[in-house]
Order: structure tokens, then C-alpha cells, then sequence
């Protein structure tokens, strides 16, 4: 194939790789529109003649909650968690169904139903994160940090019950918990081994899509730790009435991420979730980009922490939220939290 994917974009030099677009540099992963057309187009090619319909729909849907145009929600402020973090993860997915489907014989291959399921799944993985309207307790959706995937599970469930695909439905409110940490993975029912398969995937590309951001590291320091702080994640109370601290700073959260990385993400991509990455080499002459991305990242990282380099990290990563929200109000928040954490520990 000369390095090109069949499924949108060929395997390119990182250099000169645009922020707000996918590891083959071809996608704007900012962008519903551009995401939507390039999954579209690996669908058809997977499964020609099976429906589109519910995932043109899926794809509104989803633009309309994460701007706050959905009725009942008011649209996307985790500056982590945003828009452009759940598109790249779809498009991964929608190339990790392909490289399935062409690797697999057809009695083990998912078919156009299951890809659907999955790919919906995706989309909404992070639903959980989105406040209602009439949410007056919490000011930022990171709040719900610890349990926003069992609340994406519920709006998945509900969502695809109201389109009409209510079994469907029961599938994914257990297989969007393969995004996560709620649940441990022995523990999510799937009555199916190619719906099981079907939650790596989806895993897969969440965990992979996301540590191979060209802004990664300047993610985790400067949207990942503010999340992590609304969410009680990185410190907190405790019992004695003492602040328990987990990560101190931004900097202190990369400086775990390498941990991180050996100690959990290792261990998912290659048992947890079976290997399935490695679909991806056959859409990408046995290479798999995302992995390379990834590995750059960390190899950085490594740098980074040896010389303790930190300010080397200088990208402005783009942050798509719904209207009204900004980083810097994220910002804002963060530091009242932090001041009334110290009062309560004083």
C-alpha cells in the first residue's frame, strides 16, 4: 500500500505534525465534520451497502452535547476531556475495526452492527463528563471525574434505547467501561467474545489515541492536572481532616505518567486488551503510527525528567469546549479549590 491507509491518511513524518490533527497529520481531529467524514468513509469501505444512518445521527448528536446544544445538558468544559480527545479516539477506533476486519476470517470478523455499537460507544465515552441543565451542585464537569464513566454508561444506554437499538444499548453501557477504572475488567459482563473484542478495541484506541497527541505531555501538565484537582484526584481531604495529596502540581503528574505508563498502560495494551493495537499494521505496512507517537512522547518524557527540563514543554494545545468556557476559567476554578483545600487543611 506505500504507507497508505486505505481508512484516511498515510503514514507521515511527526515533525511537522499540526496539533489539532491526527497522527497521520490528514484528519482534523478538532473537528466533528472532518472526523465524521473520514469514519464514513472507512465504513463504507469496510461494510459497502450497510446503513450509515445511525451514526450520521450519532455524529449530530454528539456535536450538539459537547457545544451545549443538546436540550438538557450544557455542553463540554473539561479542558482535558474535550471535544478534539473523543474525535481522535473514534478515528482510531474506525482504523482499528478496519485492520480487524481485514486481518480476521469472516466467522470471526464483528460486522457492520457490532462496529456501529462500538463506534457510538466511542463516541459517547466521555458523556459523563457533561452537566445537566439543572445542575446547580457542580460548576465543572471534571467533578464527576470519578464516576463519569458509569454516568456515560447510563446516557449511552438511554441514548440508544431512544433510537431504537435498546439491546445494542446494553452492550455498550458494559463496554465503555474498558475507557476506565470504575470497573475492573473481569467484571464487565459481555455474553459475547466478539463483543469483549469489541471493548479492547474500543480501550484501545481511547488510551492510545490520547498518550499520542502531539501535546500530550503539555496536556497532562496543564489540562489533565486542573481536571484532576476539581475531581478530588489529586488531593483531598481526608478523614482526619488533614489534606491528602496525591499529585502536587502539573509537573509532579508527568513525572508519574512514566510509572503510569509501565506499570498500567503496558499491561492493558498487551494483556488487559489482548494486543489488539497491532490490527493497525495492517492498514499501515506493519507499522502502527499511533505507537510510534506514543513511544515518542514517552522517550521525551524520559528527557524531560533527566534533566528536569520542563520548561521545553512550551505547545498551546487547541482546547475545544462549548461556548463560554475557556481554559482560563478552568484556571480560575482551579485555584479557588486549591485555596480552599489549604484553608480547610489549615
Amino acid at each position: 500500500m506505500n504507507g497508505e491507509s486505505p481508512g484516511g491518511g498515510s503514514v507521515v513524518s511527526l515533525r511537522f505534525r499540526r496539533s489539532d490533527h491526527d497522527v497521520t497529520n490528514t484528519v482534523q481531529v478538532s473537528s466533528t465534520e472532518a472526523v465524521a467524514e473520514a469514519v464514513h468513509d472507512i465504513f463504507c469501505r469496510i461494510y459497502p451497502g450497510a446503513s450509515w444512518q445511525p451514526l450520521r445521527r450519532a455524529f449530530r448528536d454528539f456535536d450538539d452535547l459537547f457545544h451545549g446544544r443538546l436540550p438538557g445538558y450544557l455542553g463540554c468544559d473539561t479542558v482535558y476531556h474535550d471535544i478534539q480527545h473523543t474525535l481522535d479516539g473514534v478515528l482510531a477506533l474506525a482504523r482499528l475495526i478496519q485492520g480487524h476486519e481485514i486481518s480476521e476470517p469472516p466467522q470471526r470478523r464483528l460486522g457492520p452492527g457490532r462496529a456501529t455499537v462500538g463506534l457510538m460507544t466511542a463516541l459517547f465515552h466521555d458523556a459523563g463528563y457533561i452537566r445537566h441543565s439543572s445542575d446547580e451542585g457542580h460548576l465543572n464537569g471534571a467533578e464527576f471525574t470519578q464516576q463519569h464513566v458509569t454516568r456515560s454508561a447510563h446516557f449511552i444506554e438511554r441514548y440508544m434505547a431512544q433510537a431504537g437499538m435498546g439491546a445494542a444499548g446494553s452492550i455498550a453501557r458494559q463496554i465503555v467501561h474498558y475507557t476506565g477504572y470504575e470497573v475492573l475488567y473481569p467484571q464487565i459482563y459481555t455474553s459475547n467474545e466478539k463483543d469483549r473484542r469489541l471493548g479492547y478495541l474500543v480501550g484501545t484506541a481511547d488510551l492510545m489515541s490520547q498518550m499520542a497527541d502531539r501535546c500530550y505531555l503539555e496536556k497532562c501538565r496543564d489540562r489533565l492536572f486542573p481536571e484532576f484537582v476539581l475531581g478530588g484526584l489529586a488531593m483531598y481531604i481526608g478523614p482526619n481532616g488533614k489534606m491528602v495529596v496525591r499529585y502536587r502540581s502539573g509537573i509532579d503528574l508527568l513525572r508519574r505518567t512514566l510509572d503510569f505508563f509501565e506499570t498500567v498502560c503496558t499491561p492493558r495494551f498487551e494483556e488487559d486488551f489482548g494486543g489488539v493495537h497491532r490490527y493497525l499494521t495492517a492498514i499501515y505496512n506493519g507499522r502502527n503510527p499511533y505507537m510510534v507517537a506514543l513511544e515518542k512522547n514517552i522517550f521525551y518524557l524520559k528527557r524531560l525528567m533527566r534533566g528536569e527540563s520542563w520548561p521545553l514543554l512550551r505547545r498551546t494545545p487547541p482546547c475545544i469546549l462549548a461556548e463560554g468556557e475557556t481554559v482560563e476559567k478552568t484556571r480560575r476554578m482551579v485555584a479557588d479549590r486549591l485555596r480552599e483545600l489549604r484553608r480547610r487543611a489549615a
